[in-house]
């Protein structure tokens, strides 16, 4: 596989993995290759879904192909008139035994080591499905170069009970958020590649709310 060539990949924690039950793997998304990681060097002999990509039609571009080729995605429509399907669909993965992935974030950071502040989905999945969460946290894929080092570091897994009621969603959901920053904490700051590493890094990357110049600070 590709990624598995052109990066080094190093994992943290994974004694932290549950071997006996479902999980809700939750992880913060610098780049478009997150998943693809996920996917290569995820260590389960249950299969691994991904809850993503928002998109209307899957069948649109190389990317979205490629994650249907593979029949791991549990896409949602991003002007959400699912939710109600898109959430079953979820909950079934992980009651039926497999492991559900999805960014807390919603979309992807902007920097290395920083966590947009995440969105009340995942904690609402993992309370409805009653499974507990495994947080993860990707290092050093924000920019990407040959050889280039990423770390993938599993956390405790976060156990959930009660309600998926507001309260508790918004609760799960900040103490999800502070573990994810204590994963990343100490995250190196990488500049930009050359041109190679640029056009590998961006080739499905989609950030329209950075201005140009907020892109090259968003290296960190």
């Amino acid at each position: 596989m590709f990624l598995v060539a052109y990066l080094r990949v190093r994992r943290v924690g994974w004694q932290h993995i549950p071997s006996d039950r479902p999980y809700l793997l939750v992880f913060n998304h610098p780049n478009w290759v997150d998943p693809f990681l996920l996917a290569a060097f995820w260590p389960s002999d249950r299969a691994l879904f991904i809850f993503g990509p928002r998109e209307e039609d899957m069948r649109s571009g190389w990317r979205n192909r490629l994650i249907s080729w593979g029949h791991m995605a549990v896409p949602f429509k991003p002007s959400r008139t699912d939710l109600i399907d898109t959430t079953r669909r979820a909950t079934a993965v992980l009651k039926g035994g497999h492991i559900l992935a999805i960014a807390g974030e919603g979309r992807l950071s902007d920097r290395e080591g920083e966590v947009v502040p995440l969105q009340e989905g995942a904690a609402f999945i993992a309370l409805r499905a009653r499974v507990p969460i495994v947080p993860l946290a990707i290092i050093g894929s924000r920019w990407l170069r040959l050889g280039k080092q990423v770390t993938m570091r599993v956390g405790e897994p976060i156990a959930v009970g009660g309600r998926a009621d507001r309260e508790s969603v918004a609760r799960l959901t900040a103490q999800l958020e502070a573990t994810l920053n204590e994963l990343l904490a100490g995250a190196p700051q990488d500049g930009p590649p050359g041109p190679l590493g640029r056009w590998v890094t961006d080739v499905f990357n989609e950030r329209p709310w950075l201005e140009p110049a907020d892109q090259e600070d968003a290296s960190g």
